[in-house]
């Protein structure tokens, strides 16, 4: 068995691992590059294997890092069967269309900008729909075949709706061998999903480390952070306070926090703007799939069907309405996509807003090298949307302790779970500082073997 790490190897996105035997060849996860000058071209290359060749997919969760190039893998000649969770299933009904509708709308404006660097879209609309005709959806804790010499069982990774660890176990020369996929883990302890399910042995294991080198703050500090932030924008400062957020996973547990803080007193007369097509179907969806919510989030729930001076909320699909919430200039809080701030809605009220120090930018998640979100938590005073300089005069607040990804020690104690070191860890999603500062605490604390690898690279297992 010899392993391909094609994405996701000393870096955050593109996750994209290549297994091969004698008898077959399968991916775990087909993700997008995002973030930097770079990601553009590095998406649009070939692949480095032949599409169909390939036997089938094993997909870890919705977030685009993971799942963005699955319609360009069928549309290039993959034909087989994609397996994930049920939840997944329906999130990527929403996911996939909109990635081909951005494909599409990008390559309009350079082609009409006649920029020397316009690139095709990698995909359209029509083919991300052509994708979903290839998904397979499985429950969690169920064992399937998806080839003779092959067995797998998703399990709940607690990191956004329909997240798997995947167990996979591969017969080779009447040999069988036990590869885990950790794909990304939730940090334990938060709400609405439940805690990352413990694995306790693993042949081959491949873990991430989007924070393998930091702890987040505690989630009892960062909701009081999160309460003063909003209380002295709005109501002190008499801003707006805008929320960069995935449409998947943090735009729900921001509202579910923002619900909570008011049933507790501690916020009031909340005007919460979610300004995402997406966020809005995703929304729906998780409320569809109850059954995966945490003792927490059914509590939450149950008072908000009971409760009185709940936050007002209002849900923007338009294209108008969405325009016009740059016009208010106070007392809003506005949630919108992209979580990395470098393509859709939340750009504009970047825009409009930046400028304004009586507002603030709340971030809340990951923000991958090179994108927008990034430079401004580094601090950069003046940043370009849309071709124009903006001088940033709004706070800038980061929150890290919302982070869907576990820390360095939720990482260090979902390892414990094993009751053996596996035979061999390769730590992958992450940043070279971080993967490299994790591998070396779990060879430290833990007596593992553990690689770091690099793009392209590959290991005889």
């Amino acid at each position: 068995m010899k392993i391909t790490f094609l994405g996701a190897a000393r870096e955050v996105t593109g996750s994209c691992y290549l297994v091969e035997t004698n008898h077959l060849r399968f991916l775990i996860d087909c993700g997008m590059v995002q973030g930097g000058r770079e990601a553009p071209a590095r998406n649009h290359k070939p692949f480095d294997f032949d599409p169909r060749s390939i036997d089938f997919v094993l997909l870890t969760h919705a977030h685009i890092d993971h799942s963005g190039l699955l319609p360009k893998l069928v549309l290039n000649g993959f034909g087989g069967p994609i397996y994930t969770t049920r939840a997944t299933t329906d999130l990527l009904g929403v996911m996939l269309p909109d990635s081909g509708h951005i494909q599409e709308m990008d390559a309009d404006r350079a082609k009409r900008r006649h920029r020397p660097d316009a690139l095709p879209p990698i995909y359209t609309v029509q083919d991300a729909k052509n994708c979903l005709e290839l998904l397979r959806s499985i429950d969690y804790d169920e064992r399937f075949a998806p080839h003779p010499s092959v067995a797998c069982c998703f399990r709940d990774a607690g990191h956004i709706l329909g997240s798997a660890i995947i167990e996979i176990w591969v017969t080779e020369d009447g040999v069988t061998r036990k590869l885990v996929a950790s794909g990304d883990l939730g940090q334990p302890g938060r709400p609405i999903l439940k805690d990352p399910t413990r694995i306790e042995e693993a042949d081959v294991l491949l873990i991430e480390s989007t924070y393998g080198d930091r702890n987040h703050k505690d989630l009892p500090t960062t909701l009081a952070e999160l309460a003063d932030i909003v209380d002295h924008t709005l109501y002190k400062r008499k801003g707006n306070v805008i929320v960069p957020a995935f449409a998947v996973g943090r735009t729900q547990e921001i509202i579910y926090h923002l619900h909570q803080l008011t049933e507790q007193g501690r916020l009031s007369h909340l005007n919460i703007y979610v300004d995402s097509p997406m966020a809005v179907a995703v929304t729906n969806i998780t409320k569809k799939h109850f059954e995966l919510f945490d003792a927490e989030a059914h509590r939450i729930t149950q008072w908000h069907a009971q409760a009185k001076n709940l936050p007002t909320m209002h849900f923007v699909a338009d294209v108008a309405e969405s325009i016009a919430l740059n016009q208010i200039r106070s007392g809003a809080i506005i949630i919108s996509a992209s979580g990395m701030c470098d393509a859709g809605r939340i750009k504009h009220h970047l825009l409009h807003n930046l400028g304004r120090p009586e507002c603030g930018v709340l971030i809340t998640g990951f923000q991958a090298g090179g994108t927008l979100g990034r430079r401004l938590v580094d601090g950069e005073k003046v940043v370009r949307i849309f071709g124009e300089e903006v001088a940033v005069r709004a706070s800038i607040h980061t929150l890290g302790g919302f982070s869907a990804h576990a820390d360095q020690k939720a990482l260090m104690a979902w390892a414990s779970g094993f009751s053996k070191p596996p035979g061999r860890t390769f730590v992958v999603h992450g940043e070279a500082a971080a993967a490299n500062n994790f591998a070396q605490q779990l060879r430290t604390e833990k007596n593992w073997t553990v690689d770091v690898p690099a793009i392209g690279q590959s290991y005889q297992l």
